[in-house]
């Protein structure tokens, strides 16, 4: 045991500071990267047409918050993108550790899931400004991490979870019998239909929950100015973008939004990030809402948000002191492989010159087959987890259904606990083995693209490291 004399007062608040189990003051920084296109055309990914755009509607940025205990940081940033490879995501990784020597480990980077955004992934044909464009969210997303830790300053923080079901619906559904289309492949075996259809008659019931859950993580300066936020919710996006340009959807209409309703300065940084939201959307099968005009859907639902957000930071009990942690898993998932006669179906239906002949959308499952078929046998699936005090926060590389964020929620050892999911990487959708019982759009091969036990291995996987965590 150390005895602290007036000789040694400054050796012993340093080892005060450095012993397990305590925590200094917190300091926080954050800052926003503008990762909009500096070059034209890029194409738009989230759906199968890909079309070329020459403008933006809005700003996208990757959005970053640096956390520091005396012991540890953490970096999050969210980028305002559809998916994010892995490779990309390590090499900025690597470039910010190298600018601020926090441990590659210890960052988080995920999308946001616009679909109003260019490709993020290089591809045999992409686009010169795709390439640059490339290059720019590898810099700028290690600019998020950079510039947040350049701007450190003491800090205050508190989180609050608010219910907000109404934006949520479920988008798979039960439907009458003989309703379902074949597949892709001309299968009859789906159970359940993904968007259906608003007011489509067929309806029976949604075949899964939704997660109403909203969290709101705040952080003020030491003086209790609006210094940055982290948000969390299980939307998939909105959508109504019109056509002809890029946009960051509802996540950046939030940001924007929550400023200004707190008031905050030009350095506030604002993040909505993703939860587990792969079988969830905005659509109300059931009651139809009317048409809307392009943006209107956005706006609207970010501005509900922002409301609850803004009530959130106002109930919230901001503290100055919190112990930071993070642990990261590498597993291994076999990825689904077609078998001959999935092979050959596949080479039939690229080789048909009349698509008519076809299931809808065959020849590109086709192509996403073939791919699998001459793919690596394991995909390397980064799994993450974060301390905040007694907050747990999950990291998958997944479209993750809500089924798992629910029991993640439930299972964890801290108090709080969410998920954002497309993070560290991107490996297509992530059902419940249940769920591939069901079949549909998100357990086709091609969308979801891993073994089916692949969402338990996860959970279990995620559950021991915040055990770990918790521990600390």
């Amino acid at each position: 045991m150390m005895v602290c004399t007036m000789r040694w007062t400054l050796l012993c608040l340093l080892a005060a500071f450095a012993a397990p189990g305590s925590a200094a003051p917190l300091r926080a920084g954050a800052f926003a990267a503008d990762v909009t296109p500096r070059e034209w055309p890029v194409r738009l990914i989230g759906n199968f047409a890909q079309p070329f755009v020459y403008k933006a509607h809005d700003p996208l940025h990757a959005r970053g918050i640096v956390l520091e205990d005396g012991r540890s940081k953490l970096a999050i940033v969210v980028v305002d993108s559809c998916y994010l490879p892995r490779v990309l995501i390590d090499a900025a990784k690597a470039r910010a550790q190298k600018a601020t020597g926090i441990p590659a480990k210890n960052m988080l980077v995920s999308a946001t899931h616009t679909h109003s955004a260019p490709p993020s992934k290089r591809a045999q044909g992409t686009e010169p400004a795709e390439t640059a464009y490339h290059a720019l969210l590898e810099e700028q997303i290690a600019a998020a991490i950079i510039e947040a830790n350049k701007r450190l300053q003491p800090a205050r923080i508190g989180w609050t979870v608010r219910d907000e079901p109404d934006e949520l619906n479920n988008r798979r559904w039960f439907m009458k019998p003989g309703t379902i289309p074949p597949d892709p492949f001309g299968g009859t075996t789906d159970k359940v239909r993904m968007n259906p259809g608003a007011g489509n008659p067929d309806l029976i019931k949604p075949a899964g929950p939704i997660d109403p859950g909203f969290t709101v993580v705040s952080l003020q300066t030491a003086d209790g100015k609006p210094l940055a936020m982290l948000a969390n919710y299980s939307l998939h996006y909105v959508g109504g973008v019109p056509g002809g340009g890029v946009s960051a959807d509802y996540f950046g209409e939030f940001a924007k939004q929550i400023a200004s309703k707190l008031n905050a300065g030009p350095e506030f940084v604002a993040i909505l990030s993703n939860g587990t939201s792969g079988d969830v959307n905005n659509i109300d099968f059931r009651n139809p809402r009317p048409r809307a005009e392009p943006l209107e859907r956005i706006r609207a639902v970010a501005g509900r948000m922002s409301d609850s957000a803004s009530a959130a930071y106002k109930a919230t009990e901001f503290g100055g002191e919190v112990t930071l942690a993070a642990a990261e898993r590498e597993l291994p998932l076999r990825y689904r492989k077609p078998t001959a006669e999935q092979i050959a179906r596949a080479k039939q239906a690229l080789a048909e010159p009349d698509e008519k002949k076809l299931p809808t959308r065959a020849k590109p499952y086709a192509e996403r087959v073939l791919n699998l078929a001459k793919g690596p046998e394991f995909a390397d699936v980064k799994l993450q987890a974060l301390r905040v005090g007694d907050l747990g926060i999950a990291a998958i590389p997944f479209e993750v259904f809500t089924d798992i964020g629910l029991e993640i929620k439930k299972e964890s050892p801290f108090s709080r606990t969410f998920t954002i999911e497309l993070a560290n990487g991107h490996y297509g959708y992530l059902p419940t083995p249940e769920h591939h019982d069901l079949g549909g759009y998100e357990t086709w091969m091609g969308t979801n693209n891993v073994e089916r036990e692949a969402s338990v291995k996860i959970t279990a996987a995620i559950l021991d490291l915040m055990n770990g965590l918790k521990k600390r």
